[in-house]
């Protein structure tokens, strides 16, 4: 996959991030929380600081599927690419934590199946793997 495919996959998560946070931000303002998630309760009280993670990782995938231009130049550029593929490794291993466990994800009464957790596996680690290895390429 080249950089142009990798750019397009970062435009669509930063709908599937915007999406995230208008749902959070929707489901607070509709009294949804406390809500369980992997046996963890949620209540209004974690909303800020969801959103603050959301809107770092929007600011990430928009820069990247936007602005960035592949190889990178600059070493912040750099930078930027090992922070996001940082963050793409923690929720690969967290989908392959859920999947070991067998960790159950519910939303609201909605149970949602391990299996989608594969799908996170392999676009998370890719997008891990892309991003550091667009880091680490230097222009001819």
């Amino acid at each position: 996959m080249n950089h142009h495919s990798l750019r397009e996959i970062a435009k669509v998560g930063s709908g599937l991030v915007l999406a995230d946070l208008i749902s959070v931000l929707w489901f607070s303002a509709a009294g949804l929380f406390p809500m369980s998630i992997l046996g963890v309760t949620w209540t209004s009280q974690a909303v800020p600081e969801i959103a603050i993670f959301d809107i770092a990782l929007l600011i990430l995938l928009v820069h990247f599927g936007w602005n960035m231009r592949l190889p990178v130049q600059s070493p912040s550029e750099r930078t930027l690419l090992k922070v996001a593929g940082f963050i793409f490794l923690i929720v690969s291993l967290a989908h392959l934590t859920r999947i070991a466990f067998n960790w159950s994800f519910i939303l609201g009464d909605f149970v949602i199946p391990v299996w989608l957790s594969w799908f996170g596996v392999i676009i998370a680690g890719y997008l891990s793997y892309a991003s550091f290895h667009f880091a680490a390429v230097r222009r001819r």
